[in-house]
């Protein structure tokens, strides 16, 4: 099951994605869908198939965003999260070999798009391994390779809004 957590930005850019969806995509495709079944034979009309299938998507994926947003706990940052890891937290990790990552450990939600290339999701063994661990701190990580060992370089929170 998934986490029901969400990052402040994470939350509104979704909320702006329905807002996006309903108020202007939406509308326009309804338009396209409308003029293309007036012309008549609709089996036929590329135009009205394939926007048909666009509207489909778009009311699935409002769907989703009205049942997820107000079910979801947005968690914004707070002082107390200083100097451990927890959610929203940028953290950079090293191995023995000298592998270096940085990510921010967010909602299983928030890892999908463009923007969240270095984004892993709370419910991943990683960020589950890394929960309330410290700087230079060590910590293993299990994978189906065997397990896997890390160090903690730095973390980091965004303290806006």
């Amino acid at each position: 099951m998934k986490t029901k957590l969400i990052t402040r930005e994470g939350y509104n850019k979704l909320k702006e994605e329905h807002d996006y969806l309903w108020k202007e995509k939406r509308p326009e495709i309804t338009k396209i869908v409308t003029w293309a079944a007036s012309l008549g034979d609709r089996s036929e009309n590329a135009d009205y198939t394939f926007n048909k299938r666009i509207l489909r998507q778009i009311d699935r994926r409002v769907r989703f965003l009205r049942k997820f947003l107000p079910d979801v706990t947005v968690v914004d940052y707070s002082p107390q999260q200083e100097g451990k890891v927890f959610f929203g937290a940028w953290v950079e990790i090293e191995n023995e070999a000298g592998d270096i990552k940085k990510f921010r450990i967010v909602g299983p939600e928030e890892i999908y798009g463009d923007d969240a290339k270095d984004y892993i999701s709370i419910d991943s063994p990683m960020a589950r391994a890394l929960l309330k661990k410290e700087v230079d701190d060590d910590f293993v990580v299990k994978t189906p390779e065997g397990d896997k060992e890390w160090f903690i370089n730095s973390i980091e929170y965004e303290k806006g809004n």
